[in-house]
């Protein structure tokens, strides 16, 4: 339920459709058979990558967030035993604002939305396309769009992202219906 920043103890088990990513190509979580959307930090995706493929059944603990989203704190692959735990990863120097984004490509994307990404607080941040493409909004843009952010609904968005073996991801600098597409952003470099 958006506004919804309270959170519940989860276990849910089920079996992994695809793996998500962020628009910097990182793995950021997965999603079951049945829709559950398992939200992971992008320092855990190398090793969920390792610890798990499409197809294989686990089972995750966490906090529920927002409808079938849940913000894993264990995640188990049931056929191996091996599993992986949130832990905060090992400092690191940050990336000089001149290197931010720099392997980030342009990206266009469209296609009918299949779900609504949530912000913590469950506010919309974003959208799957039946493509399997992922759209980032900030806040503020989402709720430019209410009508188009609900599944069944046409979008287009353009951005900036990356598409790896993993699948597609951006962060749109202009969302909007198909020819019907707006500049989220005065000065985005065009």
């Amino acid at each position: 339920m958006p506004g919804n920043d309270t959170a519940s103890d989860a276990l849910v088990s089920g079996t992994l459709s695809r793996l998500t990513i962020n628009p910097e190509g990182a793995v950021d979580g997965f999603v079951l058979t049945d829709g559950t959307l398992v939200r992971l930090p992008p320092h855990l995706g190398a090793q969920l990558t390792a610890l798990v493929k499409t197809g294989d059944r686990v089972t995750v603990a966490g906090e529920r967030r927002v409808d079938d989203e849940i913000r894993a704190r264990v995640v188990r692959n049931d056929g191996t035993g091996a599993s992986l735990s949130d832990q905060p990863p090992a400092p690191v120097a940050p990336v000089p604002p001149t290197l931010r984004g720099v392997n980030l490509a342009r990206l266009s994307v469209s296609g009918v939305v299949r779900r609504v990404t949530r912000a913590p607080r469950g506010e919309p941040d974003g959208v799957m396309l039946d493509s399997g493409a992922i759209v980032k909004l900030t806040v503020p843009a989402a709720q430019q769009f209410g009508a188009l952010l609900a599944p069944g609904e046409r979008v287009a968005a353009v951005g900036y992202g990356t598409r790896n073996a993993y699948g597609e991801a951006l962060q749109a600098t202009a969302f909007g219906a198909p020819g019907h597409v707006v500049n989220l952003y005065d000065d985005v470099a065009r």
